[in-house]
Formats: C-alpha cells, sequence, structure tokens
C-alpha cells in the first residue's frame, strides 16, 4: 500500500470546545461580540422617519453576534451565534444588514436554534428567495448570493453559522443595492413586499 507523506504545518491550531447557551442564544466566552443598534441600521429600512423615533426611544440593539478568532484562511471554518431580537420600524420586521461574500465562490449554512423568520437571499441579477427560519431548520445559502436574516417572531431568532474562514463579508453593496422584498407585519399577517 502507497501512503502519502502527511506534512504538519509550523502554524497547527490546537482543536478546541467551546460552549454555547441555547436558551440565552449565546456563545460562552467568546473572543468577539458584534452589536447592531438601531443607530446602526440607517439607510436599511424602508421608515427613515420610524427608526429615527425608534433611536430616539434608546436606541435598541438589533443583534449581536457571538465569535471566535479563527484565522481567515484557506482550510479554516468560521463559526459564530447570530441573536436577531424581535421588533419592528414601523411595520417593517427586525433585520440584519446583510452581506455578500467578498470571495462570492463561497458558501454559508444557517442553523437555527430558536424563534422564527426568514433567510431573505439575492442574487447581483435580482432573483430573490425567503426561505423559512425556524426552530430546527438549516438554510443552504449557496455562493453568489447575498443573505440577510428577518425576525417575525415575539422572540430572538438564534442562528449557528458556518462558512469558508476566507470568505469575508461584503456590506458595501447591500448598503447601494438594498435587498429587492422586504417582510412587514400587517394586520397580524406576515407579508413580504418590494
Amino acid at each position: 500500500m502507497n501512503r502519502a507523506k502527511v506534512t504538519i504545518p509550523n502554524d497547527l491550531m490546537h482543536p478546541w470546545g467551546i460552549d454555547i447557551d441555547l436558551i440565552e442564544g449565546t456563545m460562552c466566552e467568546p473572543d468577539r461580540v458584534l452589536q447592531r443598534r438601531a443607530s446602526d441600521m440607517r439607510g436599511y429600512y424602508q421608515e427613515e422617519a420610524a427608526l429615527d423615533q425608534l433611536i430616539a426611544q434608546g436606541d435598541p440593539i438589533h443583534y449581536e453576534v457571538f465569535e471566535k478568532i479563527i484565522p481567515e484562511q484557506y482550510g479554516h471554518l468560521l463559526l459564530c451565534i447570530s441573536k436577531l431580537y424581535p421588533g419592528r420600524v414601523g411595520a417593517e420586521c427586525f433585520m440584519t444588514k446583510g452581506h455578500y461574500h467578498v470571495v462570492s465562490g463561497t458558501a454559508e449554512v444557517y442553523l437555527c436554534l430558536r424563534g422564527q423568520g426568514y433567510m431573505m437571499m439575492k442574487t447581483a441579477a435580482g432573483q430573490s428567495v425567503a426561505e423559512p427560519m425556524r426552530r430546527h431548520r438549516m438554510v443552504y445559502v449557496p455562493p453568489h448570493w447575498a443573505h440577510r436574516s428577518i425576525n417575525t417572531g415575539a422572540e430572538p431568532l438564534i442562528s449557528f453559522c458556518v462558512y469558508p474562514a476566507e470568505a469575508g463579508h461584503n456590506y458595501g453593496d447591500i448598503a447601494t443595492e438594498g435587498f429587492p422584498k422586504r417582510v412587514f407585519i400587517r394586520q397580524g399577517q406576515e407579508r413580504i413586499e418590494p
């Protein structure tokens, strides 16, 4: 039997594990916590006046991302816990900013741990898909699709996310292009509208 020789790199990362709190939707002892407040979401919601009012009422946290520091290099996987709080800006449901990956040929997996909502996805060519998110449901975001989470429920929408470490985040194109569809609650009903 012919065996290939295994070469161990000098910068070999040591294996590790981490606890997550499935009730609170947090990662225990994360290396980084990213918080986005209402004031960080200017330009993303349809009703700017309603967003300004929300900011004036206390500037609530829209979402948090809990991460471990992992090399952003080919071969590694980045992982995080995303916690999107419930709420509305006018009738529009709280959402994340959304992003493409800088390396557009990379995908991402979201496993919904708690809550309900949608993974809104779009291509630069204008295709749009709203994939339901609910507890125990996994959503696959293929390469070349921008994506954002939207919370339609009364509790936090919590997801475990995994993607290639070299993928990067391109928020700039979303800030200028937006998404072709939005999610609203009108008369107690979810509505996906342009």
